[in-house]
């Protein structure tokens, strides 16, 4: 074999992946999930009060990329033992002190204890979404060609917000006015659709939203959707349905110490979707069906 095409062959993945991480056309976004962070004892293997510093590191690598935003998945605190809502309050800001230290783009997707003894206002006036108005808890934007889409899954089955008083983590529901946004919301998108949401929207059980199918049954009719990041099933999994990638982020918060951590870049172009993940997070190479 001539030497010309010997190295041409070993070495174009990488020139070709560096090209990918470095093409200003295509977005690149981190991702990060169940931070849980609060000042109170280990609970097993949740090292609640290391988060900051798991936190910080991720922070640190997606500066250094300089990926396009960053993403939290939900579950971004935890809170304190006896309940205090001013304690969980202060442990909401420190951590979104933290998330702010990323120079870019910053979004958050409410998770189940994000409202465990606060509201979803009270949330979203510590921790702010770029571009996006405080009292929105479901939203989209558009990044380098990609349309995302956040969803709100934590309402019980009347409808009603989780909230301090109203909180059973196992009973989360997307109501049909959310629906019906999504709805429309995809019919404007144009191009590659990425959707985030804290609970799982892949199947059905004790982890997942109890009305997921509607959802995947909405987003499998747009054509549009390839993939959906989600928290929560704090082990990580993947599932492709229907020709929707579903991609579950591991935790931050399961397990001591930095090597415990977990947190991923995701790369997409027009053929595949690139996650490349830190410490514990999968990293995959998923296709995008043309």
């Amino acid at each position: 074999m001539p030497r010309y095409l010997f190295l041409l062959i070993t070495f174009l993945p990488f020139i070709m992946h560096a090209q990918n991480e470095g093409n200003p056309k295509f977005p690149r976004f981190g991702i990060v999930t169940d931070v849980h962070y609060a000042e109170r004892i280990d609970d097993g293997q949740r090292a609640y009060q290391e988060s900051t510093a798991k936190l910080q590191e991720c922070v640190d690598t997606m500066n250094h990329y300089n990926v396009d935003f960053l993403i939290e998945l939900g579950d971004f605190k935890d809170m304190s033992y006896p309940v205090s809502d001013e304690r969980t309050l202060i442990f909401l800001y420190r951590i979104e002190k933290v998330f702010s230290g990323f120079r870019g783009s910053r979004y958050h997707v409410l998770g189940n204890h994000d409202e465990d003894c606060i509201s979803k206002a009270q949330f979203n006036e510590i921790a702010s979404n770029t571009g996006i108005p405080a009292e929105k808890t479901y939203y989209s934007f558009d990044s380098k060609g990609v349309h995302f889409v956040v969803l709100d899954a934590n309402y019980d089955s009347t409808g009603k917000d989780f909230e301090k008083g109203n909180f059973n983590w196992g009973d989360p529901n997307i109501p049909a006015k959310e629906l019906k946004w999504l709805k429309k919301d995809l019919r404007k998108a144009r191009g590659t659709v990425v959707v985030f949401c804290h609970q799982l929207l892949d199947e059905s059980g004790a982890y997942a939203v109890n009305n997921a199918e509607e959802a995947r049954k909405i987003m499998e009719k747009s054509g549009k959707v390839r993939a959906v990041f989600q928290g929560h099933y704090h082990e990580g999994k993947y599932r492709l349905v229907n020709g929707i990638h579903y991609y579950a982020l591991k935790a931050v918060i399961e397990g001591s110490g930095a090597e415990n951590n977990s947190y991923a870049i995701v790369g997409i172009n027009g053929e595949s979707i690139e996650i490349k993940g830190f410490r514990r997070a999968q990293s995959m190479l998923l296709s995008i069906p043309r």
